[in-house]
This record gives structure tokens, sequence and C-alpha cells, in this order.
């Protein structure tokens, strides 16, 4: 059965940061590139960032290149996503879900996806 569990959101204050986890099972995750979304209240869902499954190619989102890393080890079935800078425009829910690809230019089609976790970013 697979399985992503998301960890690592909470409440903090501006200019914080928060390191979220991706922790994958029932798979090999060297098997799959892995995508980070967010959706908050009354907008679509974003995809915020991906990683490929081995070589380790990333794509940000124009609004949080620099501020955001993406990282993986497959050995740990985990992906880690380090938001820095935080800003209340980044308060979402943050899921991670498999994709079938991570390019430059974004992420492919995505099958399975973790139930998500609350960041808040807040004063």
């Amino acid at each position: 059965q697979v399985e992503l569990e998301e960890s690592g959101g909470g409440l903090v204050q501006p200019g914080g940061s928060l390191r979220l986890s991706c922790v994958v099972f029932g798979f090999a995750l060297d098997d799959y590139a892995i995508g980070w979304f967010r959706q908050a209240p009354g907008k679509e869902r974003e995809a915020v960032s991906c990683i490929s499954s081995r070589h380790g190619v990333t794509y940000y989102t124009d609004s949080v290149k620099g501020q955001f890393t993406i990282t993986r080890e497959n050995a740990k079935n985990t992906v880690w996503l380090q938001m820095n800078s935080l800003k209340p425009e980044d308060t979402a829910v943050y899921s991670c879900a498999t994709v079938q690809r991570c390019s430059g230019s974004g992420s492919g089609q995505t099958d399975f996806w973790g139930q998500g976790t609350q960041v808040t970013i807040s004063s």
C-alpha cells in the first residue's frame, strides 16, 4: 500500500523557518519524483516545488525561489522542504505527492498524495 506522510507544519512568526518532511511507505522513493503543493483558504492548489527521482533536478515556483529548498534522501524514503523567511502569504496546507516527472519547468501528473500539514505564518 502506497502512503505518504507529511510532518513539520505549525505556527511560526513572519521571518521564521520550518522544515517539512514527506516520508513514503510501500514503495522505493528512488523510483519516483516528488512534488510539494500548497492550498491556501479560498485559493486553488499550487505546485510549490518538486525534485526528480535520481538526478536531483529541482523546480520552484517563482514566489518561493531563493526561499524554499527541496532535498531528498532515498535511503531514508524522505523528501524535505526547507522553508525560510516565511511570510503570511505562505500560509496554507502543504502536501506532498508522487509526480510522474520533475523538470526545471515544473512537475507532471500526480499519483499518490499525503494528507497534508498545516503551515500558518502569523504574528
